[in-house]
């Protein structure tokens, strides 16, 4: 029987053996592919963006995050061009992998569901199998996350609160992801069930997301931010003090830590707080990285 748990060998065994399982129509997932991919186009280059501050999306972001969305979006950093792409060609990688998904034999329901909890809203990626399910391309680094089912200890993008959203409005406690590295080609799938006392992330993944959601909108009318997400750790020995990944991928560290610097390391750039010996290597100003 075809289930999440041999998702991912079957879509190995396809592109190797290029062989279609019986009862498969390729033709109309190719058809459904394609549909897909022009539908994503028409979004991207000609539907507006979406405006709101409370989404699905981002209601598992960490609360500063979050009042900074909601009372200081003049202040968040302008998207990149390379972002841009980068985002574009995840959502190409991600319709290719729901493509292999039903290629492979395996049912692919509730695209783009709408979905709606506490008055927050958003839309499924869809269900595999019956388990509502995101796609996700990753980096190599993000993909360990995924293939290890330690995503809830380290998750600076609320993908779980994301998901739970969209699980509890179809009265689900399954859910889980379908991540390729997008480096390398891998994939794997993580299924988390939130009602599995057992589950080493239990206590991380079992809170109520109605409760959650009341406490965001809440935090989001105080005058003042909350605390900030992430403490500075050491940057090796060197005495400087740098951003957690979790901030520096965050489009408002600038508003949080308004002395920040950025200097380009052959790793990429490298976001210090507190500079007790100066790098040497370029630095650049943090807005045009």
């Amino acid at each position: 029987m075809k289930n999440v748990y041999n998702l991912v060998p079957d879509i190995y065994k396809l592109v190797s053996t290029k062989e279609v399982p019986e009862g498969v129509d390729l033709e109309s997932a190719i058809e459904s592919f394609g549909e897909n991919v022009k539908e994503l186009m028409r979004k991207e280059f000609t539907g507006t963006r979406d405006g709101r501050a409370l989404r699905m999306s981002n209601i598992g972001r960490d609360d500063r995050y979050l009042w900074n969305v909601v009372n200081k979006p003049e202040v968040a950093e302008d998207m990149t061009p390379n972002t841009y792409v980068k985002f574009l060609y995840g959502h190409l990688i991600e319709e290719m992998l729901l493509f292999l998904v039903k290629a492979s034999g395996h049912k692919v329901s509730d695209e783009q569901k709408k979905c709606e909890v506490g008055g927050i809203t958003g839309s499924m990626d869809c269900k595999i199998d019956g388990i509502v399910t995101d796609v996700k391309s990753t980096s190599s680094y993000g993909f360990k996350k995924f293939k290890d089912g330690t995503l809830a200890y380290d998750d600076p993008f609320g993908y779980v609160g994301q998901i739970k959203g969209y699980a509890h409005s179809e009265g689900e406690t399954k859910f889980g992801w379908l991540a390729m590295d997008k480096q390398n080609g891998h994939l794997t799938y993580l299924l988390y069930d939130s009602e599995d006392t057992q589950a080493p992330v239990y206590d991380l993944i079992s809170y109520d997301i109605e409760e959650r959601i009341k406490h965001v909108k809440k935090l989001v009318e105080q005058p003042s931010p909350p605390d900030v997400c992430y403490e500075p750790i050491a940057d090796g020995k060197s005495g400087n003090q740098k951003l957690a990944v979790g901030c520096s991928y965050c489009q408002y560290k600038s508003q949080c830590w308004p002395s920040l610097r950025a200097f380009l390391y052959s790793t990429g750039p490298r976001y210090l707080v507190e500079v007790s010996n100066e790098p040497k290597v370029t630095e650049i100003p943090v807005r045009q990285l």
